[in-house]
């Protein structure tokens, strides 16, 4: 039995290794036009991820050389850490694959290790078409106008579950910026969460997600049906300058780094990236065609068409952004971790 474990994780290794000298002689066009060029997904079709690696698998292979193939290949599992596990230890290692996962993902390391079987900081990142700006909002019926409302009458707000960004969030809030926050769970997705808000139910919610709000409840934008009392981002989106940045409400620098932390996930937002090891002049012309596709002119339009946003990172930048987190002082990453994990029963 050993030695048939060990003929299997031999085999592994093999797989993942990048391809042999032969095919260190081929030109880039060779390389790419050799296989289908895959990007697995670590979620079901029909995801706000899937969509978006299906979008870009339609164009991104007029950008690579030998304009090969683009396929996309579903992956779900564990909140898709599966298939960053895979994207790590199991996928080949050439330039052939890329993945997407949880934007949380990239930060779970430092957060709970449990399960985590890869280095955020060795994957090869290729870049994110778009950030994810969430908002903390409120009922205009509700009494809560501002963020400092949430300090001092507090509000109750719907979500779906203990594992959701709106729980997590609202016990950020509450433990670093001393919020009054209520979470109200058991509402099946935003489109419920939504309604209950609409019905008076619950006052509001701690993270809407601006994108899918601006297009489900444009009215309540129109006509000023809900108030906007934060944006949960390292950076305000362009259309709401107006609206305060989570971040403005730190009381100290290292407050400001716990939040940071944990609000980086907002930015980057729907990471791509490839394995280790993969070559370098490969890793570039990846790079290259990914960060071409985003600035497609169809890719741009079937993105609008389906509500999808495009405002994100080159890998380098991505890159930059992690090693920049990763480099925070323990005692801020244990205060995150802390803050973000539910009260012990």
């Amino acid at each position: 039995m050993k030695a048939l474990f060990g003929l299997g994780v031999a085999g592994v290794l093999l797989a993942a290794q990048p391809m042999g000298a032969q095919a260190q002689t081929q030109t880039l066009e060779q390389f790419f036009q050799a296989q289908p060029f895959t990007i697995v997904v670590g979620y079901p079709p029909g995801a706000g991820y899937d969509l978006y690696a299906r979008l870009i698998a339609t164009r991104m292979g007029q950008y690579l050389p030998g304009n090969p193939k683009v396929v996309v290949q579903n992956m779900p599992g564990a909140g898709s850490l599966s298939s960053a596990n895979h994207l790590y230890n199991v996928a080949r290692q050439d330039g052939s694959v890329i993945g997407t996962f949880s934007r949380g993902i990239t930060m779970l390391p430092l957060i709970d290790s449990n399960g985590v079987r890869y280095d955020s900081l060795k994957f090869n990142w290729v870049g994110t078409p778009s950030d994810e700006v969430s908002l903390a909002i409120a009922w205009h019926e509700s009494g809560v106008s501002t963020f400092e409302d949430l300090r001092t009458r507090g509000m109750t707000s719907a979500t779906s579950g203990a594992g959701s960004d709106g729980n997590i969030y609202g016990r950020v809030l509450n433990t670093i910026l001393g919020t009054r926050i209520k979470t109200v769970t058991g509402y099946q997705g935003s489109a419920q969460s939504m309604l209950a808000i609409e019905r008076r139910e619950v006052d509001g919610a701690t993270s809407v997600s601006y994108a899918a709000i601006k297009t489900a409840q444009r009215e309540w934008l129109v006509n000023k049906k809900v108030n906007l009392l934060a944006q949960h981002a390292l950076k305000a989106h362009p259309d709401l300058k107006d609206v305060p940045v989570i971040l403005d409400f730190a009381a100290s620098d290292d407050d400001r780094r716990v939040l940071e932390m944990v609000f980086a996930r907002q930015s980057i937002g729907y990471p791509y990236a490839a394995p280790p090891n993969v070559p370098a002049d490969r890793l570039a012309a990846i790079r290259k065609a990914f960060d071409a596709t985003l600035k497609d002119p169809e890719f741009l339009a079937a993105c609008a068409k389906a509500g999808l946003e495009v405002n994100g990172m080159s890998g380098q930048q991505l890159q930059a952004l992690l090693e920049k987190l990763f480099s925070m002082p323990p005692a801020i990453a244990e205060r995150a971790k802390t803050a973000m994990q539910p009260p012990a029963k």
